[in-house]
């Protein structure tokens, strides 16, 4: 979001910004059949011709997601109640001419999606993500803005938001960035709330939950929380200076929500179908790391390249393997030092995202700035074209995450950690929001650790797509990374049809045996050495009764013909990662020192 000054009191050629207030109405009366009733009102317009919008994208999005397409029945009438001509130049705009320099708007918006992208209105909440939900008029952005919430009283709902309270059910902002930073989560929540200091101040974090659990589960999982929030703290060694002195979780762990995480600059929504008591209080602490972490590096450490966010078009940014990706990379490392998860649990969870990245053939393709600049195409973004994702793509939130990793367990051999740059990053950028460039955070890296040390890192890891040596990375703290040499690998996954035969599911990696053999996504497997398609067992567990060099026959069905190939089985790249002692090995004591420190185990 655009960083601003809370700024209340500004005279502009003679008038008030005070004054000069967009005011909103929003009603749920059919929140039955997921509809909101919106009103508007724009005064003191000088233009002749007025054009509001609906926003394109989200902040914490990178992709299109044209939330115009769930807005009907739009009127626009001025001061009189006088019916106004409407016209429309796109499909996200609406151009109103003929006012008398007001102009009153109103229109129905259907929302059924509640997670951080959209809106959601049921008889169980009204889960509002701004963009999509609140038209905007592009050339009064720095004016403030006033909504009242129409709550439905019959349904004990209640307001929670980072927006400042008005009166009543009013909320403001100071202008239309903050306002479209600012989630609103309106039902039945309960909520718990703690005081943490910092530099002699004192602050608010807020969990707000709105879900079908008990008080007490509530209680508990608020102590995993809190835990969560400390234990983030002392990466950066201060928290952020909220606005308003406090920042809200925005939780909905409800069936008829969608599994997804938003950052906001002073609140974060956090959405999940699972309860808490059906899997989600240990399910769905992850995601309360990961948002939280981003009030330092995302919302305050700001990419330039997002700065100011634009809504009105698909937002890039080269940055993102170390907004999104370190941030992923401290995700369950936090939740490990908060004794949340164990090192075991922390180190082996490692094993997917670490083969997912390394074993990519995309690196040959693009390096983490250009995997980072695929973001408007990937990120939650729908189309109906096939794409070639699983050669040509690494998520950036993986990538950075692995890169973490490298980077804090080479900086502790040089007795730095990934916690001190990331510290010296907050002081130099975050903690006076001024936005980065890539160099910055190159240059920091060589004023932290040195320019040789930080040459390095940028030269081969970020500006190339070379592997860190991780087997001695990893070695250090007494960790094994280790591949099975004699394990199978065709490199394709196939499922049984209704037929008995097995669909090939993805696209081979290039390389791969399936590859190599010009075996393709989409066609029918129907017999392997002669015999039928395998029942009974999953077809990678199959592969695994061959050997390393075996040879196999596969016939198979493409476009309606029949064809054969032979396919050699290799080495499976495959990647795990364990802690010496659970292989039967003796990790020295410089090895178990070095990873108490890194964990902060004791």
């Amino acid at each position: 979001m655009t960083r601003f000054t809370l700024l209340f009191l500004c005279i502009v050629s003679g008038h008030s910004l005070l004054a000069q207030t967009n005011r909103y109405e929003i009603s749920f009366e059919n929140a039955v059949h997921h509809e909101a009733i919106i009103n508007g009102k724009f005064t003191d317009l000088k233009s002749d011709t007025v054009a509001f919008r609906m926003s394109r994208s989200s902040p914490g999005r990178y992709a299109l997601h044209e939330f115009a397409k769930n807005v009907y029945n739009f009127k626009a009438t001025d001061s009189q109640g006088k019916d106004l001509q409407i016209s429309r130049p796109n499909p996200y705009q609406w151009d109103i001419t003929g006012h008398d320099g007001t102009v009153n708007i109103s229109y129905t918006l259907f929302a059924n999606r509640g997670g951080g992208t959209y809106s959601q209105v049921d008889e169980t909440h009204a889960h509002l993500n701004i963009p999509a939900t609140f038209m905007y008029p592009p050339e009064l952005s720095e004016r403030k803005i006033e909504v009242d919430f129409k709550i439905r009283e019959d349904l004990n709902w209640k307001i929670a938001t980072q927006m400042p309270l008005v009166s009543g059910t009013t909320y403001s902002a100071p202008n239309f960035q903050y306002f479209m930073d600012s989630p609103v989560e309106i039902s039945d929540y309960q909520m718990r709330e703690f005081d943490v200091t910092s530099n002699g101040k004192s602050q608010k974090v807020q969990f707000v939950l709105h879900h079908n659990g008990t008080e007490e589960e509530l209680d508990t999982y608020f102590e995993k929380v809190k835990k969560v929030v400390l234990a983030e703290k002392e990466v950066y060694g201060e928290m952020p200076d909220y606005d308003y002195g406090k920042y809200t979780f925005l939780a909905c762990y409800v069936p008829n929500a969608s599994g997804d995480g938003m950052e906001h600059r002073n609140s974060t929504v956090l959405t999940d179908v699972e309860g808490l008591a059906e899997g989600g209080m240990k399910n769905n602490i992850g995601t309360v790391s990961h948002e939280f972490f981003h009030s330092w590096n995302v919302e305050r450490i700001r990419p330039k390249s997002l700065e100011p966010f634009n809504f009105s078009e698909a937002n890039m940014s080269g940055a993102l393997w170390f907004a999104e990706g370190f941030t992923s990379y401290y995700t369950n490392f936090i939740l490990c030092r908060a004794g949340l998860i164990t090192p075991q649990e922390y180190i082996e969870g490692i094993s997917g995202t670490f083969n997912y990245v390394w074993n990519s053939p995309a690196l040959q393709f693009f390096n983490p700035i250009e995997m980072s600049y695929q973001a408007p195409f990937v990120d939650a973004a729908t189309s109906v074209d096939p794409v070639n994702r699983e050669n040509t793509f690494i998520s950036y939130y993986s990538y950075g995450s692995v890169l973490g990793l490298a980077l804090d367990l080479s900086l502790r051999q040089n007795d730095l950690n990934l916690d001190g740059f990331m510290k010296q990053v907050w002081q130099t950028y975050g903690k006076n929001e001024k936005p980065y460039v890539l160099e910055d955070l190159h240059n920091s890296l060589n004023d932290y650790a040195g320019t040789s040390f930080g040459d390095t890192f940028f030269n081969k890891y970020i500006y190339k797509s070379g592997m860190p040596d991780y087997k001695s990375l990893l070695e250090s703290v007494g960790v094994m990374l280790q591949q099975n040499p004699e394990s199978p690998y065709i490199g394709i996954s196939a499922q049984l049809d209704g037929d008995g035969n097995g669909v090939i599911r993805t696209n081979p990696k290039i390389g791969s045996p399936a590859y190599e053999a010009a075996l393709d996504m989409g066609d029918v497997i129907t017999s392997i050495n002669g015999n039928d398609f395998p029942t009974g067992q999953q077809f990678n567990a199959f592969i695994k009764q061959f050997k390393v060099g075996d040879m196999l026959k596969i016939g198979f069905e493409r476009y309606g013909k029949a064809k054969t190939t032979s396919v050699t089985l290799k080495s499976d790249p495959e990647y795990s990662l364990h802690l010496m002692e659970t292989l039967g090995g003796k990790p020295s004591k410089k090895q178990l020192k070095n990873r108490e420190e890194w964990l902060k185990t004791e």
